[in-house]
């Protein structure tokens, strides 16, 4: 019985990895998704069919035992007009909880996506135990009580020995169940993801929430690579600041742009606080395109000279606003775009999202 539970399960989580392929371009672009994220989980709606359950009315409200009546009085249908039967189905919707490392699994197998080939000095790995089975043998201070107990109500069950009027279960040493682990190994190196948006007047909250959508699925792939991933978010007009995760996607502010300001925020911090020899860095800006032309130099000279020589990547992705004009993006890669660890990718709505992220990551950097 045990068995058949476990290759049920097995099956159903199957399904619905099955389902998650299938549907991964709208869940993708849904951000709904992403309020719903845990810890370490992510509810995910599925179609499904419920089993029916009772449900109590609010008193007062008439039907059936309602009102006044006497003891055996008869009950006949109300005065009420009646309607007439649906005929169509129920749309019935399961959450159904999945982790992050398997939604990273089911994201990276969807996308081709390589495995990443960390560098740095702590680029070690570390072999971790994880207590996921059950055996027949191993020390007392494994012993799993309620399978054991199971077992040997069980074996009583079928050799008539147990008795429901007095049960009591004795386990034996065949019934004995003990914990039974595996052995994963998982990458030792650190990473950092540096986030940088422009929060110009150009930049709406529908831009944003490309940039916030992008950015949770960047972070998943990421973190199933390594086993401690920091994060930092710059914002910027014309200057530029660090700030919380909350301060980044709920700014509003206005005025122009000066992006080459937060390449230098940036550069400042990947010195001060994450050195090369230690960290797998990973730059992403995010930008509706506006910036003053003479300031397009010194933003690919501050790249060439401070950035790209420490970074495993950056990445630059543009967002079509109605107000920005989207020249950076040409500006770019005519300045430093044949660099091997350059990506950059043009949002234009939502349908989008997922062809920039195989782009951003797709290259294992």
């Amino acid at each position: 019985m045990a068995q058949k539970i476990d290759s049920d399960a097995a099956r159903f989580r199957q399904i619905v990895r099955g389902k998650i392929k299938e549907h991964l371009k709208g869940y993708i672009s849904n951000g709904e998704m992403i309020g719903k994220k845990g810890r370490d989980l992510v509810s995910i709606p599925l179609p499904q069919i419920t089993l029916p359950q009772f449900r109590y009315g609010q008193r007062q409200s008439g039907g059936v035992g309602q009102g006044e009546g006497d003891v055996g009085q008869t009950l006949g249908p109300g005065n009420g007009e009646k309607g007439k039967a649906g005929q169509g189905e129920g749309q019935h919707i399961l959450e159904v909880d999945v982790s992050l490392d398997e939604l990273a699994q089911i994201l990276g197998e969807e996308l081709e996506l390589p495995n990443i080939e960390p560098r740095g000095k702590k680029n070690i790995s570390q072999t971790v135990d994880k207590y996921t089975g059950i055996s027949t043998t191993g020390p007392q201070s494994l012993r799993h009580f309620k399978r054991t107990y199971k077992e040997a109500l069980r074996r009583q069950m079928m050799t008539g020995d147990y008795d429901a009027q007095s049960p009591k279960i004795i386990p034996v040493k065949e019934d004995t169940r003990y914990r039974s682990w595996n052995t994963e190994t998982k990458p030792e190196a650190n990473a950092v993801i540096l986030y940088a948006m422009d929060v110009s007047g150009s930049m709406g909250d529908e831009q944003k929430e490309l940039v916030r959508i992008t950015s949770f699925w960047i972070d998943t792939w990421l973190k199933s690579q390594y086993k401690d991933l920091a994060r930092v978010y710059v914002i910027h007009d014309a200057s530029a600041r660090e700030v919380d995760e909350h301060t980044f996607y709920h700014t509003r502010e206005g005025g122009g742009t000066k992006i080459s300001s937060a390449y230098k925020c940036l550069s400042q911090i990947i010195d001060e606080r994450y050195p090369p020899s230690d960290w797998n860095i990973y730059v992403f800006h995010f930008s509706d395109g506006d910036n003053w032309n003479e300031d397009n130099a010194l933003c690919a000279q501050i790249l060439e000279e401070q950035i790209l020589p420490k970074a495993n990547q950056f990445s630059y992705g543009q967002v079509t606003s109605y107000w920005g004009s989207g020249q950076f993006l040409g500006e770019l890669r005519n300045l430093v775009g044949d660099e091997n660890n350059v990506v950059t990718a043009e949002i234009s709505d939502r349908s989008e999202v997922l062809e920039a992220i195989k782009m951003f990551l797709g290259k294992g950097n």
